[in-house]
């Protein structure tokens, strides 16, 4: 794909990786996109690069643009290395005057790549540069979702270069979100929301105030991954809004691992129990999902019920690795319980519980339900029960 006029004098010049299936143990089932943006004006300006590998469809579009060579400026809005790991070859190539970044950007740059001849200048929130007749003004944004990481906005297009934020992790041939199926879009934003931003959420809420006291007015939202908010970019806001208030609605997410199906049938028994509640629910056998599709699930969720079978005194590991990355998002405001099958020891609910409690998870029943081996109709009743409660309380 060739670069793509954004805005007047403004092209998008980045990457489409089809192929990626996996982030950092994100599942990128559909690919992604690494956005590089660049500005033609007295000034020529390069926003971010692209993934190392990708380089020579960064610099094939910046050709279609301009002469690289030609290229003054560029601006890094994050040093991660799917942004910036065409960085040496692009300044060795155009000799830029300045590379402007973040204080915290220039002691990552520096950390990563060990260049102390490049051109460095920090740039605090509030700071502008101008291009002639474009200005770029800058806003920080810490730990969203590194320590570098910052906004550019250039006012005079209502345009806000918006690094990792409101993007997903999703290759098309479209650029834009009014070309694409808007469920879909946004299905890929919350996943992309749930499993990168999530912990960051209180965070998120302060730099949304922090651009609704600026006034910013803002008509396109270009971000580092997936598409570009050019119609309606309010929506997306709006959904963050939400995301990072970690509002949730009358829905339960049943995640659990089985060995001999003794569990599953205790999943499906405190299902059926939840249904009974009106409750929506979602059954997640960890054999057959991934860890950032349970995220996922569980951004809008009220409910997480945990179980897993006892294996050498404790979890299964799949059930452990779903735990394990879970804690580190940090899901608030929920309420859940666990349940599990054993043979002699049976300490797996107990081990699930202390998860929730870790994570600040209500439990509904404090104990949980363990049942040796295999339930039957009875123990299955007691399921069922634990879901009609877990479901009344969902619905407070």
């Amino acid at each position: 794909m060739g670069a793509i006029e954004i805005k007047e004098n403004v092209y998008w010049v980045g990457a489409i990786d089809w192929d990626i299936r996996d982030f950092h143990g994100y599942s990128t089932k559909k690919g992604t996109t690494y956005n590089a943006y660049l500005v033609k004006d007295e000034k020529i300006a390069l926003f971010d690069t692209v993934k190392k590998e990708n380089y020579s469809e960064l610099l094939h579009n910046i050709h279609q643009v301009t002469d690289p060579a030609k290229i003054d400026y560029i601006i890094v809005n994050h040093v991660e290395m799917d942004h910036s790991g065409s960085l040496p070859k692009i300044i060795d190539l155009c000799k830029p005057e300045k590379i402007f970044c973040s204080k915290m950007g220039k002691k990552a740059l520096l950390e990563h790549f060990h260049r102390e001849d490049w051109p460095l200048v920090e740039v605090n929130s509030g700071d502008s540069i101008s291009l002639g007749k474009k200005t770029v003004n800058f806003l920080e944004t810490r730990m969203l979702h590194w320590p570098d990481s910052m906004f550019s906005y250039i006012p005079e297009d209502k345009l806000l270069i918006s690094s990792d934020a409101f993007g997903q992790h999703w290759a098309t041939s479209e650029r834009f979100n009014d070309e694409v199926y808007e469920p879909e879009l946004m299905s890929h934003a919350a996943k992309y929301y749930a499993n990168i931003l999530l912990i960051f959420s209180p965070i998120v809420q302060k730099l949304l105030a922090s651009v609704q006291e600026m006034g910013l007015e803002i008509d396109m939202i270009a971000p580092d991954h997936g598409l570009i908010w050019r119609k309606s970019p309010e929506k997306i806001i709006a959904a963050y809004d939400g995301w990072s208030r970690q509002e949730t609605r009358d829905k339960a997410v049943i995640v659990f691992d089985t060995m001999w199906k003794s569990t599953e049938k205790m999943a499906n028994a405190i299902c059926q129990g939840l249904i009974s509640e009106g409750i929506s629910v979602i059954m997640m056998n960890t054999h057959v999902n991934h860890r950032s599709d349970v995220i996922s699930e569980i951004l809008d969720a009220k409910a997480i019920i945990l179980g897993s079978p006892t294996l050498n005194n404790g979890i299964l590991p799949m059930m452990a690795d779903i735990v394990t990355y879970m804690k580190g998002l940090r899901p608030r405001g929920r309420i859940g319980a666990a349940f599990g099958s054993y043979g002699w020891s049976g300490e797996a609910v107990k081990h699930l519980n202390a998860a929730l409690e870790e994570m600040k998870i209500e439990l509904v029943d404090e104990e949980g339900i363990r049942v040796r081996n295999v339930p039957d109709h009875d123990a299955l009743k007691l399921c069922v029960e634990l879901g009609k409660k877990i479901g009344k309380a969902i619905k407070g």
